[in-house]
This record gives structure tokens, C-alpha cells and sequence, in this order.
């Protein structure tokens, strides 16, 4: 059986971003990337609304509020430097009403107290000049908020893996795990229909939608443990070019309470193109990306609170994504599980579980948190 230093199941965003920089730091240790896919980032990480998100409103000291604050600034400028296709167009986070103020005043608060750049309140007025065709009675701009082509991003994460010497194993889907002296062997089956061993001394989950099975295959009991995950459908409508015209930031409702979600909200594509959603609908299973083009209303009357303009002819369904929610009571806000398994007895497991929004935008934080406990553990 062959053995590596490390092993990293999935190849989405984070996982390859975690490859990178593990390669970056150390191109001495031997490591893998397992994905059961033929290709990069084809659940969560290609089907999303592509936001870098500023990180306002996640709980202050949570890892989502840090990493997605640390991470927005690392990625502008890794783009930049990489030529990855990106804009730093800017949010507003609508008060539809004066019954709203009170929301995204709140929402600037929490976003102050997380460290989060370019922050300002706007008046009727304000926000009227940023955006003159939408309605709203006051909105909390967000100057660092931006878009990115998440292919073109991942594509040039596997490049600088590989560069660094990391293997990307493509159709290898991971069916075991056993803890044995010097680390874990890795069961998988491969592109041949074949199921083969390899041996890791660092296992790294990264395996988004399927991390809880991972976590369960490492012997972590999900449930007692908080590691289970809900698949949550988000579907998105597109909105007609004309009428995308007429806005020119991301346009946020104020988010959902125990951000259950952020609302149907207008993100724009880099062609300018703009598109409502994710709603939060029931799902099939994780692989389910089917739209009901029955939910057309539901956008439509969500969308016209704060857009006037829109028609429902305007709208057509575009494209729906499945988002690996942790499970929690009642209006608990989920954080990231980053974790290095040492007081379970799994030294050099490291779970990453509940991967959704801003996973994108924190990844390069993410791979950096990451790293350093492997630093930490050689």
C-alpha cells in the first residue's frame, strides 16, 4: 500500500485551496487530493450565487465572522495577483420599510464589531442615489463585497497545487477509513470500478456535501458529536438583461432570523447579468438540482418589495445548488466545524463539516487556519 503524508477528500473550493497552500508550505510532504467527481468543485462550489461576502453578520469571534473577514481581503488580492476574473461591486442590505431601520442598523453594528471594512449607514436619499429604481427607506452599504468567477478560482487553486506538487485524484470516491499506528488507510474506489488502499499520516476532510459521512467513517458519532448535516436546496431565478440593467450592486433584503438564510436577494453575474435567490427549498437529496418553475410567484413577490420594476415575465429559473447546513435548534447560528481530532484519538484528522456560505469567500483563510495545524502537528 502506498503511503503519503497527506490525504485530502474533496475537491471543491476548499479542499483545492487547502491543497495549495499545504503545497505552497511544504512541497517536501507527498499529498493527494481524493474526489469522487471527474472534475474540480461540481456540487457546492459551482452552484452559488459567486458572492465574496463581507462577513457582517455572523456572530463576533465565531470562525465565520474571522475567516470571512480575513478571507474577503485575501481574496481580492489573490485575484488580482492571478488574474482571476472578480469585481468589488459593492452591497446594499435594504430597509424596505422605516419598520426595518432598526434590521440593518443592527446588521452595520455587527459588522463593525467583526472588523469589517467601507461600512456605511445610508439614508432614504443615499440609497436612492446609489440606486435609483429600487425601494427602500434606508440600506447599510458594503464597499468590500464583491463577485468572482469561481471556475476560473478553482481552476487556478488546482494549478498551484499541482505546482507545488500535489496529486489531484479524480474519480477516486473514498468508501473507508481506518485509524492505524502511523495515521489512517484510505479505502477508495477508482476510476476503474476497482476499490484500492492508500496509506496518509494527515487526513483532511473536506468533502462538503458528504463530510458528515466522512466524519462517520473516521468513527466520529455525527449525531452525539453535532457533525450531522441538512441538505438545503437554494434555487435561483434569473432576471431578464434589460431589467438587470437597472441595478448595479448585490441588493440584499435584511437576512433571515438565525440566518436560516439571507432572503431573495439580487446577486449579479460579471457579465452584469442578475439573478434572485437562493430560496431555502426541500431537496430530494444532495444531488437534487432540479427549479420549480412553480416557485415563480414566491420570487416575484419576495423581489417586488424592494424592486418595483420587476414583471414576472422577467424571471425564468435558472440553476439550483444543495448547501451542507449543520443542524441546530431553533434560531442557533451554525459555525464552521475546523477541527483537529486529537481529543477524539485521531491525531492528524482534521474535519471540516458545515462548509456553506462564505465558505467561497473564506477559503484561502480557511487553507491558512488549516496549515498552520499541520505546522502545528510536524
Amino acid at each position: 500500500m502506498e503511503k503519503l503524508d497527506v490525504a485530502i477528500v474533496g475537491a471543491g473550493v476548499v479542499g483545492l485551496a487547502v491543497a495549495a497552500e499545504i503545497a505552497r508550505r511544504h512541497e517536501e510532504l507527498e499529498t493527494i487530493v481524493l474526489e469522487r467527481h471527474g472534475k474540480f468543485g461540481q456540487d457546492t462550489s459551482s452552484r452559488n450565487s459567486e458572492v465574496l461576502h463581507a462577513g457582517i453578520y455572523y456572530p463576533a469571534g465565531s470562525l465565520k465572522a474571522r475567516l470571512c473577514v480575513a478571507g474577503n481581503a485575501m481574496m481580492h488580492d489573490f485575484c488580482a495577483r492571478h488574474d482571476v476574473p472578480h469585481q468589488r461591486l459593492g452591497k446594499l442590505i435594504v430597509a424596505r420599510d422605516e419598520t426595518e431601520l432598526a434590521v440593518i442598523e443592527r446588521a452595520y453594528e455587527q459588522g463593525t464589531a467583526n472588523g469589517v471594512p467601507g461600512l456605511t449607514l445610508l439614508d432614504k436619499a443615499a440609497a436612492a442615489r446609489l440606486e435609483p429604481h429600487i425601494t427602500a427607506a434606508g440600506a447599510l452599504y458594503s464597499e468590500s463585497t464583491g463577485i468572482v468567477d469561481s471556475h476560473k478560482l478553482m481552476a487556478r487553486l488546482e494549478r498551484l497545487a499541482t505546482a507545488g506538487g500535489a496529486m489531484l485524484a479524480y474519480k477516486h470516491a473514498v468508501t473507508g477509513v481506518k485509524p492505524v499506528a502511523d495515521g489512517y488507510e484510505v479505502t477508495f474506489v477508482g476510476p476503474d470500478g476497482r476499490e484500492d488502499a492508500i496509506g496518509c499520516r494527515w487526513l483532511i476532510n473536506c468533502a462538503g456535501l458528504y463530510a458528515d459521512r466522512i466524519a462517520a467513517l473516521c468513527g466520529i458519532d455525527t449525531a452525539a458529536d453535532g457533525y450531522e448535516i441538512n441538505h438545503v436546496k437554494g434555487e435561483y431565478f434569473s432576471v431578464a438583461m434589460g431589467k438587470s440593467r437597472l441595478v448595479t450592486h448585490l441588493i440584499y433584503p435584511p437576512p433571515l432570523p438565525g440566518l436560516k438564510g439571507l432572503g431573495t436577494h439580487v446577486t449579479k453575474s460579471l457579465d452584469g447579468r442578475a439573478r434572485l435567490g437562493p430560496n431555502v427549498a426541500a431537496t430530494a437529496g444532495p444531488e437534487d438540482y432540479d427549479v420549480d418553475a412553480g416557485h415563480l410567484e414566491e420570487f416575484y413577490r419576495a423581489a417586488a418589495t424592494y424592486l418595483p420594476f420587476i414583471e414576472r415575465d422577467d424571471l425564468a429559473p435558472d440553476m439550483a445548488g444543495v448547501r451542507p447546513k449543520l443542524k441546530t435548534k431553533g434560531a442557533e447560528v451554525a459555525d464552521f466545524i475546523i477541527r483537529h481530532e486529537t481529543e477524539r484519538g485521531l491525531p492528524g484528522l482534521i474535519s471540516l463539516v458545515g462548509m456553506e456560505s462564505p465558505g467561497l469567500t473564506s477559503c484561502l483563510a480557511i487553507a491558512a487556519y488549516v496549515a498552520d495545524m499541520v505546522d502545528m502537528g510536524l
